[in-house]
């Protein structure tokens, strides 16, 4: 017996901000954004547009391509750290609006590798006998929480939603093993102070560089590579399986330079580890699940492929895990 993911979905905002777009609201160029980090777009909130119902659009699609409905779900769990609410949670306001109720909805706080812990906390129920079908979420807008004045850390962030319907059931497909791993000591190289205000790009409001996203970027690149690295290299040990055995690392969109070195310490080629980061920017929790849905329609993920999904985010956090699809 193990928990599978069976099914899978993606949406994002309406509006996609290309970096010559961004030219015309900070100092930068599509070259000096594309050299540094590989983006050249990525979709962001407007003005009157909810991140839960872009989450729950996401999830209705998995839960179609899986011939489920809500009805049937034993629990919803969301990696987020972008819910307008300090409560109710995230996931309780997907929960309403696919119509469930009673199950167990609850958040999962690791920013970037919000989707990570989510898929580890789903597997560990499911193997308890606690839930035996679950929504999986992985949902941020980090570009509401951005200065945009700061083209360090602005042009790194799109907003998004990606979400996986794990089921528990007879075989040897599934979640092989999981590793998670955090670092408090760490915080302050990606840090976001609580507050009341999130400021879309075409809003009024105008988000204080003191009270926005803090990054201290060749410190967390040195960290989130090795780490990603370790962990990575630790989760293969954990399943029995050897690296140059997984046909696809689906990592999280932070940045090509640090997937590429990752994957270049791992031994892996480039056309074993997918990227999408051109297209949608860092998108925190939502990055793993988008890349993964994405792969799937891509055909780059088939029936008995070993895939591994790993991040590093805030906190600093950082995970593995390892599926048989």
């Amino acid at each position: 017996m193990g928990s599978r993911i069976v099914a899978t979905g993606r949406a994002l905002p309406r509006t996609s901000v290309t970096n010559h777009e961004l030219e015309r609201f900070m100092e930068t160029s599509d070259e000096w954004i594309r050299s540094r980090t590989g983006i050249g777009c990525r979709y962001t909130l407007r003005s009157g547009e909810e991140l839960a119902e872009i989450a729950t659009e996401a999830s209705r699609s998995a839960l179609s391509r899986a011939g489920m409905t809500a009805a049937d779900l034993d629990a919803i769990i969301v990696g987020t750290v972008s819910s307008e609410f300090a409560f109710p949670s995230f996931a309780c306001q997907v929960q309403t609006r696919l119509g469930a109720d009673s199950i167990p909805a609850y958040d999962v706080a690791a920013a970037c590798s919000g989707f990570i812990y989510a898929l580890s906390v789903a597997d560990a129920h499911m193997r308890a006998g606690d839930f035996k079908k679950v929504l999986l979420v992985g949902a941020d807008a980090l570009s509401t929480f951005v200065d945009w004045s700061d083209r360090r850390t602005s042009v790194l962030f799109g907003d998004g939603a990606g979400a996986a319907v794990m089921v528990f059931e007879p075989g040897s497909r599934g979640v092989l093993a999981s590793l998670l791993h955090s670092s408090g000591k760490h915080w302050d190289l990606l840090s976001l102070r609580a507050t009341g205000v999130r400021a879309t790009l075409d809003s009024e409001i105008r988000r204080d560089g003191t009270d926005a996203i803090k990054m201290k970027g060749p410190e967390l690149f040195k960290i989130a590579v090795k780490s990603m690295e370790e962990v990575s290299r630790r989760v293969a040990e954990r399943a029995g399986i050897k690296l140059e055995d997984v046909s696809l690392v689906v990592g999280h969109q932070a940045n090509q330079r640090i997937i590429s070195a990752v994957a270049d310490r791992l031994g892996l080629p480039a056309e074993k580890v997918f990227m999408n980061i051109e297209r949608y920017g860092n998108t925190s929790a939502g990055s793993v699940p988008i890349a993964l849905d994405e792969a799937l329609e891509q055909g780059r993920i088939h029936d008995n492929d070993l895939v591994m999904l790993n991040a590093c985010g805030g906190g600093l956090t950082w995970g593995a895990n390892l599926l048989r699809w």
